[in-house]
């Protein structure tokens, strides 16, 4: 059975669409009316979303053995061309609102308190897989960095170029985690090695990988995906 929830997003997606029907693409006078149009309708989903958003609702979890196998790898490039960070030296650089602005190791990062969860991996292509990922809760690290938990985002960049940003209340869901280890094993560098973000409550390019910086901000930060028209938001 559809959920209220998700006929509400359905409704309004429906919704948002009539309109553009009547817009002329072709119109010289009005060359951007469809382009503004949807950005606003982006933006008006985005609130929405975030207003239906429950952080206290767990994504669902899987048994062992319903994971995919084998995992699917995804970016925006080819598997050739993945970057290789050197963990020896690897240090995930912190920046906006944290106390506690030190880079960690990932060393010291394993050695705060792992949660693990099998999990699906929503893409929005329309694809979707189920693994089982271990690491560091987001929550639990951006308290223990003196992070303003007021603040409206936490941003990440990543080694490969690759940028997003996510809204505290997703931030600070359960479970959320800054991965470390796929399959029972470390990451590798497919999938994000030596540390990504694991959110199962959003799509999947709301999952960086090989992050190498992470902030808490009150500046919009965007993202690689939304800042060319992707929905901000994304839940899942």
């Amino acid at each position: 059975m559809i959920n209220r929830r998700s006929l509400l997003l359905r409704a309004m997606a429906l919704g948002a669409a009539a309109p553009l029907g009547g817009c002329n693409y072709e119109d010289p006078a009005h060359p951007d009316l469809a382009d503004k149009f949807l950005h606003a309708m982006s933006a008006w989903n985005d609130r929405v979303q975030a207003a239906l958003f429950d952080p206290h609702t767990l994504a669902p979890t899987f048994r062992a053995d319903q994971i995919t196998s084998p995992p699917r790898f995804n970016a925006f490039y080819g598997i050739d061309q993945v970057p290789v960070v050197d963990e020896t030296t690897y240090k995930l650089e912190l920046g906006g609102q944290i106390q506690n602005k030190a880079p960690w190791s990932l060393q010291q990062l394993r050695a705060l308190p792992q949660e693990s969860q099998i999990t699906r991996f929503v893409c929005v292509e329309g694809w979707r897989v189920i693994g089982q990922w271990s690491g560091v809760k987001l929550s639990d690290f951006l308290r223990h960095v003196g992070a303003d938990t007021t603040c409206k985002y936490v941003s990440f960049k990543c080694a490969d170029g690759y940028y997003s940003s996510i809204d505290m209340a997703s931030a600070l869901q359960p479970q959320t985690i800054l991965a470390l280890d796929f399959l029972g094993q470390p990451l590798t560098a497919p999938f994000g090695a030596p540390v990504r973000l694991r959110i199962p409550t959003k799509l999947g390019f709301k999952n960086p990988k090989s992050i190498m910086y992470l902030a808490a901000t009150n500046v919009y930060p965007g993202g690689y995906w939304e800042d060319q028209g992707y929905n901000w938001f994304s839940g899942s």
